[in-house]
């Protein structure tokens, strides 16, 4: 357990990391809480962006004025008009040594990189089957469904084993995502023959020196399979401020010598920077954060991201014990968050509804749990998405980077206020709290 100085004394070292990012630092104090650290983080981001913009006016979008290499802390930029052929040299956003050699593409989003990728495939294979499993990340499935004509999506019902030994007359693709069960993305490191000719690996939900990433290589080297990495770097890669709208594929070289292989690779490199150019999808200098890349960053990071990854465990625990009827999903292979279920079905604006309200009644109470699509921030977050398994809708509860103390006692009241929304009683923030003492202290 963290205690809250503990936290606090941690924060003060991302404050000052950020702090130090600046030519003209601030004078920063010392927080007394976690409303002052999010206040802090987030105006240093403010002030970091603006100054970027000022030492680097010059250096417009169609870099008329070739002054030099635009920079961001330790990343150096060489573009032309638009950034259609951006180059990037810095540091690797990933913590894994095992990279060298590997080929990058940033683009402006995480779903620009999924999407230049897909769409790169369309040169290369004139049809072919991807795989994706179940709950894959909603919108990457909307793409391939709505605007990949070329793939045939499958989604896995069983084994790849099993789909390993079906005839095929098509290249055949795995996404491979961390938004599913930790169950089943356990089960695809397991296969020993998965009869893949490339896979696609979201990383975006993990830790960038997450082990998991390091094992989904070994798997893929192992069975000599081509894998590329995708990743957004808004989530986890920028100490919870989301400094910059930014995406990557990362494409490793092939291990063994098979000139197919790694053409095939080379192919889809440039296919894909052809797709980032053709659909305007150059990442922007600017949202480069510029404090990657040092040992304090690296160990901040992981810090954090070690913080979320028990506040979930204990989450867990807590709504098993106590809404194990409710629960939809506890144990994804990300392990940031867990999805709830009403006992009665929900449409889309009847899940938004119970979170907005549930944000709100816990905000007056003062707790920080807050209506946002993303996470990995200092304040924990709820969201409602769509539980393709079971064709529902639910909620989404993201752990937070918070005291351990201040985690447990909002676990407690979004408990509390869960079971009361199923009886059909309207709590107020101060009924809220006391139920929470009463139903779900014991427990915690």
């Amino acid at each position: 357990m963290e205690t809250v100085e503990a936290y606090l004394a941690r924060k003060k070292e991302e404050l000052d990391l950020l702090n130090g990012s600046l030519s003209d630092p601030l004078t920063i104090r010392f927080p007394k809480s976690v409303a002052e650290v999010i206040e802090q983080k987030f105006h240093l981001a403010a002030v970091l962006k603006a100054e970027h913009a000022l030492h680097d006016w010059a250096q417009t979008e169609t870099a008329w004025a070739h002054s030099g290499r635009p920079r961001s802390g330790p990343f150096e930029f060489k573009y032309d008009y638009q950034r259609a052929d951006l180059e990037v040299k810095g540091p690797s956003f990933y913590a894994l040594k095992n990279l060298s050699g590997s080929k990058m593409v940033y683009t402006v989003s995480g779903m620009a990189a999924i999407s230049a990728l897909l769409m790169a495939t369309a040169p290369i294979f004139s049809e072919a089957e991807i795989i994706t499993m179940p709950n894959s990340y909603g919108e990457t499935t909307e793409l391939i469904d709505g605007h990949t004509k070329h793939l045939r999506r499958l989604e896995l019902s069983t084994s790849l084993a099993e789909i390993a030994k079906f005839s095929r007359l098509l290249p055949r693709i795995l996404l491979l995502d961390s938004c599913t069960a930790a169950g089943a993305f356990e089960a695809i490191l397991k296969c020993d023959q998965p009869g893949l000719d490339l896979i696609v690996f979201d990383t975006t939900c993990f830790s960038s020196g997450s082990g998991r990433i390091l094992r989904a290589l070994s798997w893929a080297r192992s069975a000599a399979i081509p894998i590329i990495l995708l990743r957004s770097h808004t989530k986890l890669d920028s100490l919870g401020i989301e400094y910059g709208r930014l995406g990557s594929a990362v494409f490793p070289p092939c291990p063994r010598p098979d000139n197919t292989k790694q053409q095939l690779l080379e192919a889809l490199v440039t296919e894909t920077r052809n797709a980032v150019r053709l659909f305007g999808g150059a990442a922007l200098p600017a949202h480069f954060p510029p404090y990657v890349g040092s040992p304090a960053y690296r160990s901040l990071t992981n810090k954090r991201v070690a913080a979320m990854l028990v506040n979930n465990r204990r989450m867990t625990q807590v709504f098993s014990a106590k809404l194990a009827g409710f629960a939809a999903e506890r144990h994804f292979a990300h392990g940031l968050y867990i999805t709830l279920a009403p006992a009665r079905p929900l449409d889309e604006n009847q899940a938004r509804d119970v979170v907005a309200k549930l944000c709100a009644d816990l905000g007056r109470r003062g707790l920080p749990l807050r209506h946002a699509g993303s996470f990995g921030f200092d304040f924990g977050t709820a969201e409602w998405s769509k539980d393709r398994i079971r064709d529902r809708y639910v909620v989404r509860i993201a752990a937070a980077d918070l005291p351990t103390s201040l985690w447990d006692e909002i676990v407690a009241a979004v408990g509390a206020w869960w079971i009361a929304g199923e009886r059909g009683v309207r709590m107020s923030p101060q009924n809220v709290g006391r139920a929470a003492e009463v139903a779900l202290g014991s427990v915690i």
